[in-house]
């Protein structure tokens, strides 16, 4: 982490003015993303300025650093930050062509869809098959399992055992009791596993309008109706703005009341 914080304040400088465009600073910010995936640290602001220059200058492109951007962004859910990067990646690099140099960021594009989606049994099977893209990302697995945990506990009140260590990558029952503890989840007997009280976690809005007073007698002064008792039933008059001055008004009945 020493050597991030040390380029973080160097790049900081790098990312002003018009330097954050020149192409020559691509092999520093480069090297920097390198060291965020060793050291498991993270910089949006310089991994979006990489890409941006990789748009500026397409014959500078790296696929193993988008990729290792890419990756890094998928740690940062459910924040937008995937959606962010994939954005500034041409469709060249990311269409479906034949291209093997282009194969790592078109199966991230698909694990993080898979994880947008949620389908997380789904998305640890395609990571077994392509765990060569982890290749020098410290803590990526633990961080897709934080944001698992995140959307576990905002839709569950109750989750079977079985399901939950098959969410979070079939993990072991003394690995599964370490991220339960860490959530404050408890199990029972019969292999439930409580997460929380979602009618607890409602937080309702209490709305107030408030209407002036003033506002409302400019409008109500010119037109208004009311509505009277007669032999025959009820019927509404109305009255205009001749008749708030003392100026007679037509009587204007109503419709009949429903039979």
């Amino acid at each position: 982490m020493a050597m991030f914080e040390q380029m973080r304040a160097n790049v900081g400088k790098l990312l002003k003015g018009i330097d954050r465009y020149n192409p020559e600073n691509l092999a520093t910010l480069e090297r920097y993303v390198e060291t965020q995936a060793k050291e498991n640290a993270y910089d949006l602001e310089a991994n979006l300025a990489v890409l941006k220059l990789y748009q500026f200058n397409p014959a500078f492109f790296q696929t193993t650093v988008t990729a290792q951007i890419l990756l890094k962004a998928l740690t940062n859910l459910p924040h937008t930050d995937f959606t962010l990067c994939k954005c500034m990646i041409d469709q060249a690099h990311v269409s479906f062509l034949p291209w093997q140099e282009e194969r790592p960021i078109r199966q991230i594009l698909y694990l993080g869809d898979l994880l947008e989606t949620c389908h997380f049994q789904t998305f640890w099977q395609a990571l077994d098959e392509n765990m060569d893209l982890l290749e020098g990302i410290t803590g990526f697995e633990d961080s897709v399992r934080k944001f698992i945990c995140h959307v576990v506990g905002i839709t569950y009140q109750h989750i079977d055992r079985w399901l939950l260590a098959e969410m979070l990558g079939d993990l072991s029952d003394s690995q599964l009791k370490v991220w339960m503890s860490k959530y404050g989840w408890s199990a029972d007997e019969s292999g439930q596993i409580f997460i929380c009280s979602q009618e607890e976690s409602i937080k309702p809005k209490n709305i107030v309008e408030k209407i002036d007073f003033d506002k409302c007698s400019g409008y109500s002064s010119r037109r208004g109706c009311i509505t009277a008792a007669t032999p025959h039933g009820t019927e509404q008059m109305s009255w205009n703005q001749g008749a708030c001055h003392g100026q007679a008004a037509p009587f204007i009945p109503g419709p009949p009341p429903p039979s």
